[in-house]
């Protein structure tokens, strides 16, 4: 057999050792990309995190205040007519603050309150609250428009997020 001809397959050895170059090239790529991908991370996670210099004592964050919740009672009835037929809604739900003196503060508010949320309720489409989706968007608006009417009176949020505690359709 000549000399650097062809190989016992019978490929030529040039296309055999450019293969294995390319292979080889392929290969470096992949770790030089993945190690720069790994740099990057460290570089960006690393820069966010406060340096603490040595010797000091770095203050411990102060945990969330203790949540507060506030029911609404009476439970809210709302009647649609749906397909001809008279359907209702019965909807307990209590709001969650963190602040008792602003929570105290939209209690003397709670009449505005409850029309806005009278006025929501009867608003909303019956099939659309038949779903997980629509329940979910109505707990978004409810909670919505109770932080605004609270920024409103109070000047702050003041409720972190409305709770459904019970919800009947019929």
């Amino acid at each position: 057999m000549a000399r650097g001809t062809t190989s016992d397959t019978g490929q030529p050895v040039a296309a055999k050792k450019n293969r294995l170059k390319l292979i080889m090239v392929v290969a470096v790529a992949l770790l030089v990309s993945v190690g720069l991908s790994a740099a990057g991370t460290w570089f960006f996670l690393s820069k966010d995190r406060p340096q603490q210099k040595e010797g000091t004592i770095q203050p411990i964050a102060q945990a969330k205040q203790q949540a507060l919740y506030e029911s609404l009672e009476p439970a809210f009835v709302v009647n649609f007519q749906t397909e001809g037929r008279t359907r209702y809604m019965q909807v307990s739900l209590a709001l969650m603050a963190r602040d008792e003196q602003q929570l105290a503060m939209l209690r003397s508010h709670m009449p505005a309150l409850r029309n806005q949320l009278v006025m929501l309720f009867s608003s909303q489409d019956f099939a659309q609250l038949n779903t997980p989706l629509g329940l979910d968007m109505l707990k978004q608006k409810v909670t919505a428009t109770v932080q605004e009417l609270a920024v409103r009176e109070v000047g702050v949020p003041v409720v972190e997020q409305v709770l459904f505690t019970n919800f009947v359709m019929q």
